[in-house]
């Protein structure tokens, strides 16, 4: 059976995950970890992406991402992030094989307080899985870069997520953000949400219907479920087959083969 694809949909927050190939550990040293931030970096140049919040574990990443210009600026960002990552490590290595799973997942994700809950699971990732005690002590997050909004070099679009949170000033964002934090760990909610690895789409219903609609998702392809106050459109087996996708409002997400470029030194992040 042919893989489903993933699909474009102009003007959404998404919520992207990427692991390492078999699950492997392959991101476990730090140097490693903020040579995948300094690509994301350089993709923000590139490419023009609008980031919102992110999280590079020792097997997987975590992005949040906006989309309202270039089609192609999410899946460009990812081809160059994931391969000259990849091509640097298996150099260093003397390493062959594949560094990454070939696909990654993308939730589209509503703005308010769905985004604010998403932008928290991405923050406590390395809580939840025991590595550290609270998000400020793992580096490689957009957690220390909310609390510490940055001039020069900063990877999240500050102005855009206010936006989205319809919070007024930067002030404001760092308070509701530590807020946000402190609440979830309080609640000790350490168990992983499929929500936001595993579905379509999560937001309030008529954000999910729409999302349903625009991918030409038949109701017996994906359902919406709700829990928690929120609704989702989750999976089926054959997430959205080009059969019944709408080819006026979407564009398949594909990483191409990547290539063996030489990588470029960026040196803001030490």
């Amino acid at each position: 059976m042919a893989r489903a694809k993933r699909h474009y949909l102009s003007g959404n927050i998404w919520h992207i995950t990427h692991r390492c190939h078999q699950k492997e550990f392959l991101l476990k040293f730090a140097r490693d970890r903020r040579r995948w931030l300094q690509w994301l970096f350089e993709a923000k140049k590139r490419y023009g992406l609008c980031i919102l919040n992110y999280m590079v574990t020792s097997n997987h990443i975590h992005l949040l991402v906006f989309d309202d210009k270039d089609r192609q600026a999410i899946p460009k960002s990812l081809q160059l992030i994931a391969g000259r990552t990849a091509q640097e490590y298996n150099r260093r290595k003397n390493r062959k094989g594949a560094f990454w799973e070939d696909r990654y997942h993308a939730t589209a994700v509503s703005s308010g307080r769905h985004l604010a809950q998403c932008i928290a699971y991405i923050d406590l990732n390395m809580v939840r899985s025991g590595a550290v005690g609270h998000p400020s002590e793992w580096e490689c997050s957009g957690y220390n870069e909310l609390q510490g909004p940055r001039k020069r070099y900063a990877l999240i679009d500050y102005q855009r997520l206010m936006d989205f949170l319809q919070i007024s000033t930067i002030d404001n964002l760092v308070q509701s953000h530590r807020r946000w934090i402190d609440d979830v760990l309080k609640q000790k909610k350490r168990d992983r949400e499929a929500r936001w690895t595993q579905c379509i789409a999560v937001g309030d219903h008529d954000f999910v219907e729409d999302i349903r609609a625009k991918l030409g998702i038949r109701k017996t392809d994906g359902r919406i479920e709700a829990a928690d106050g929120s609704y989702r459109l989750r999976e089926s087996h054959t997430p959205y087959p080009d059969s019944t996708s709408s080819e006026k409002n979407t564009f398949p997400w594909e990483l191409e083969k990547l290539g063996s470029g030489q990588a470029n030194p960026l040196l803001f992040l030490k």
